[in-house]
Parts: C-alpha cells; structure tokens; sequence
C-alpha cells in the first residue's frame, strides 16, 4: 500500500464529500455540485524553521475553494496543500 508524507508546512487533506441533495430534496448532478470546502486532516510534515506545525491528523478544517493540488490514489481523492491555505479548525 502507498503512504503519503506531506513535506515542510504541507499538509493532507480528504475532502468531505459533495453534498448529494439540496435540503428540500432535489437531487444535484455531478456537474452542478460545489467543490468541498471542509475535510479531515490526515498527515501533516514537520514544518519549517519559520512555521511549525498547528494542525494535527485527525482535524476538521475550512479551506479556500481553489486550495490545494488534488491527487488521487486508490480510486479516493484526495488535497495536498500549505498549512497557511487552510482557514479554520472546526471544533
């Protein structure tokens, strides 16, 4: 099995998934549906001399739309990015 180690000050992210129905139930196709914006920490690196390391595996995060380089592996997507793109902890 492949492993992924973030480097420096990145950190990666699994995305939540997309929502599937609007709250009054009208089901949203795949090419209408919003990019997640919320997901779960899953390995961080060890910082830089200038930034360490706030987040931990296992937190829910807020990120910017466009945040990230999306890759997939084993048919599951998944964002690397900056510690710094990331918004919020959602506790």
């Amino acid at each position: 099995m492949t492993t992924i180690k973030p480097l420096a000050d990145r950190v990666l992210i699994k995305p939540q998934a997309a929502e599937e129905k609007t709250i009054s139930g009208i089901i949203i196709p795949d090419s209408a549906k919003e990019k997640p914006l919320r997901g779960e920490v899953l390995a961080v690196g060890d910082g830089t001399k200038d930034e360490k390391m706030v987040l931990e595996v296992g937190d829910q995060v807020l990120y910017g739309k466009y945040a990230g380089t999306e890759l997939e592996l084993n048919n599951e997507k998944f964002l690397i990015m900056r510690q710094s793109d990331v918004l919020a902890i959602v506790k």
